[in-house]
């Protein structure tokens, strides 16, 4: 059984920063691909980022050189440090992770973009 539990969601002004963390209980977290996914109300989920195993990391477009995504094989986590954070990113934002045929995700955490 596979759980994801995201933390680090909050409010930040424009051009602010936050990191969120995903912790993953399960098995053989160093061989699996981790994402970010984010979700606006009545919207599909959309990638943000994934990281693979071997640590290399894919971003959509819209994050490009603002959202870093890392991990920590050792505490079985996976980060995602967003800079330079607009209002246009204020989303729910989930870890996820595929194992076989299933997608799995976490509860998600709340990001507003304001002033």
């Amino acid at each position: 059984q596979v759980q994801l539990v995201e933390s680090g969601g909050g409010l930040v002004q424009p051009g602010g920063s936050l990191r969120l963390s995903c912790t993953y209980s399960g098995s053989d977290f160093n061989s699996k691909t981790l994402g970010w996914y984010r979700q606006i109300p009545k919207k599909e989920h959309e990638w943000v980022a994934f990281i693979t195993s071997g640590g290399v990391q894919k971003y959509v477009d819209s994050v490009k050189g603002r959202f870093t995504i890392s991990r920590d094989n050792a505490k079985n986590s996976v980060d995602l440090q967003m800079n330079s954070l607009q209002p246009e990113d204020t989303a729910v934002y989930y870890c996820s992770v595929r194992l076989g045929s299933n997608r799995y995700w976490g509860q998600g955490t709340q990001v507003t973009v304001s002033s």
